[in-house]
């Protein structure tokens, strides 16, 4: 198998990186951080994913997995670089684009024709094709189509559909979709999957398959929305929304999903907004969707500052600051929103913040000088007002007689 190259090793290119190692390859990381490629040399994990941890230390070990910060020459670059949202033009969420320049303009020096490209990261329509032009702009002696005479490089778009703490079991399992430039990109896109993935591998063209990526999370968040709306109006007509969801889940062809502060993590929170910014005027929906579900984290701070109300000195337990259960994940987190703004809003309140899967608090809640991380238990004891951001399973076993006393808002339904 040619030498594959992982430019990215965060939560999708460093599992990447390791089930091709395990499978075989010679893989070579490319971070920007230099501390995140020692870490993965020594064989350590930078961030929590069951499973990961010994698939790198078995690469690293059996020499077939290393990392550096240097570009290399390689047969196969897998580009699993961040696409956050930025302000657009027109007021909406445009995707940022800079990591994945940036990494075209590393790999383009290192290319002599036959290199397949692979774009991994969750992009816009078009953002394949923007890619290989960066590339070829800077190698006009390369080509797609061989035109010219000139050698060929073939690009591709192969979109992850993995859940955190699961990643490196529906890595292998999981269908994927894999769209190419060329028909024949694609082909060689399949194979190199094929090595590891035991899911179906269907090909289509490039922007199909971006869409399709963002159509998945699109969904998702919509329905999310729809839960997050019926909590709303449950609270206002005096209703257990958990109670209510139940019951209209036993029609055979509803299945409501669970309400909760907001929608968090790289996926579905930012997706949406891609199809929005590519098409405003047609995607009211989805438009609609994220503005329900961004308005939430809102409404939790509006019923904690109810709940201070009257308290000489507040104290608030904020249980949970990960984007979703059992992982140490904060990208978007509705919980981390609520959190920080609550230190702004009520500067006389005592935050304690109890998050068990990390160690220390994020910049954004310590610059707050009225945050600090507390184990749970103790967090609670101390508290007047206690807030489930995150339905932890420590949260959900703990024992319910250590709120007695205590005003409680369960944004998660675990108490009931």
């Amino acid at each position: 198998m040619t030498s594959i190259c992982v430019v990215g090793l965060g939560y999708i290119g460093l599992p990447t990186a390791a089930v091709l190692a395990r499978a075989g390859a010679e893989v070579i990381g490319v971070d920007v951080s230099e501390e995140r490629a020692a870490a993965v040399n020594r064989g350590e994990l930078p961030f929590v994913e069951a499973g990961l941890g010994e698939a790198v230390a078995e690469g690293v070990a059996r020499g077939r997995l290393r990392a550096q910060v240097q570009m290399p020459a390689a047969g196969v670059y897998i580009v699993a670089v961040p696409t956050p949202f930025k302000q657009g033009r027109t007021g909406e969420h445009e995707a940022d684009l800079s990591y994945i320049q940036a990494a075209a303009r590393e790999i383009a020096p290192h290319l002599t024709g036959g290199e397949l490209v692979v774009l991994e990261s969750t992009s816009p329509p078009g953002t394949t094709e923007h890619m290989a032009q960066l590339i070829l702009g800077q190698r006009p002696d390369l080509s797609l189509d061989g035109s010219g005479d000139r050698p060929v490089v073939h690009f591709a778009h192969c979109p992850e559909r993995v859940l955190p703490g699961r990643i490196m079991t529906e890595m292998i399992t999981n269908s994927r979709i894999i769209g190419g430039l060329t028909p024949r990109a694609a082909e060689l896109a399949r194979d190199l999957y094929a090595t590891f993935c035991t899911g179906e591998l269907r090909l289509t063209d490039a922007r199909t398959a971006e869409l399709a990526k963002l159509t998945e999370n699109a969904f998702r968040d919509v329905n999310i929305a729809f839960a997050n709306e019926l909590s709303i109006i449950s609270e206002k007509l005096g209703i257990d929304v958990w109670e209510l969801i139940e019951l209209a889940n036993l029609h055979p062809r509803v299945h409501i999903l669970q309400p909760g502060p907001g929608v968090g993590g790289h996926c579905i929170a930012v997706d949406p907004w891609f199809i929005v910014s590519a098409a405003p005027d047609e995607a009211r929906l989805i438009h609609a969707a994220r503005d329900v579900n961004d308005s939430k984290p809102r409404h939790v701070v509006g019923r904690v500052r109810e709940a201070v109300a009257g308290l000489e000195s507040p104290t608030i337990a904020a249980l949970g600051l990960a984007f979703k259960a059992d992982v140490d994940d904060l990208r978007e987190s509705p919980a981390l929103s609520v959190t920080r703004e609550l230190a702004a809003l009520l500067p006389e309140a005592r935050i304690l913040a109890a998050e068990p899967n990390i160690t220390e608090l994020p910049a954004s809640l310590a610059a707050a000088g009225n945050i600090s991380l507390a184990d749970y238990r103790e967090a609670i004891a101390a508290a007047n007002v206690v807030v489930l951001l995150v339905d932890h399973k420590e949260f959900k076993a703990l024992d319910r007689s250590l709120l007695d006393g205590k005003r409680v808002i369960d944004t998660r339904g675990a108490w009931r």
